[in-house]
């Protein structure tokens, strides 16, 4: 397909999908349930990191996240001690490989965060440097102070890790949601310290798919080198905001079945 006709195919999808009906169907439903900053980055985080698998089991696992939080994540986290953990611990949360006790280290870690670091958004930001393409070194800093408390190793597994090539799939969604604005009432954009620019697509079995069809992406693992090959072609049609084109992807992998 024509670069020129596959940027109209492109925009069409993207405004297709990048509207409020998407969100029904999708985890960011869950975080779209809070008005507060702090209230929707850390249910936010909580959902992204476990949104693999069946999706309304996503959103079910969610909205059981809302309510053990007491529907006010952010009061629930400060205030988490022995007690709220035991409690928390008897409920068993499970999501595939994701239990109680890896719920229970991030809870204590996001703690740590606020108390420690200013916040999600603050350590994402403290990471960039001005010569950054992407969020790559971002994420792995991150990671790094989030795992930097008592760790639990098999938790460890749920933190992306794209200095080891992972395509850190979920967290790629979660920063899309937290970061990019563009008024249509899907993502958010409340993080301001960080560019929409920087952002990667949310790789995975359908975007990448597609991806491939169209000639947007011709390595053929999933993975960091495949994100950013994949970052380098939506960049040519937007460079502001390329991760834009994850509705279009997505839908197109998704929905049409493409």
């Amino acid at each position: 397909m024509e670069q020129s006709l596959l940027f109209e195919f492109l925009e069409e999808k993207y405004h297709f999908y990048n509207r409020p009906a998407f969100i029904e169907t999708d985890p960011i439903s869950i975080p779209r349930l809070f008005t507060l900053k702090a209230d929707i980055e850390i249910i936010g985080f909580i959902t992204a990191t476990i949104s693999w698998g069946n999706r309304r089991s996503i959103i079910t696992n969610g909205n059981k996240l809302a309510n053990y939080m007491g529907q006010s994540p952010y009061d629930f986290v400060m205030s988490y001690n022995k007690t709220a953990a035991q409690k928390l611990k008897a409920k068993k949360f499970v999501h595939r490989t994701f239990n109680a006790d890896d719920l229970h280290y991030f809870i204590n870690s996001i703690q740590h965060i606020y108390n420690n670091h200013g916040g999600l958004e603050a350590v994402f930001a403290s990471h960039i440097n001005q010569k950054d393409i992407n969020l790559k070194q971002a994420i792995s800093g991150f990671g790094e102070t989030f795992c930097s408390i008592k760790l639990a190793g098999r938790t460890a597994k749920h933190i992306a890790k794209p200095h080891e090539n992972s395509a850190a799939k979920r967290i790629n969604m979660y920063l899309r949601w937290m970061i990019r604005n563009d008024n249509a009432g899907v993502d958010f954009g409340l993080w301001k310290k960080i560019k929409p620019s920087l952002l990667s697509i949310p790789l995975d079995v359908h975007s990448g798919r597609v991806a491939r069809k169209l000639g947007l992406l011709q390595r053929t693992q999933n993975d960091w080198k495949a994100v950013e090959e994949l970052d380098a072609s939506l960049r040519n049609f937007d460079a502001q905001d390329p991760v834009k084109y994850d509705f279009a992807l997505f839908g197109l992998g998704v929905f049409e079945h493409f």
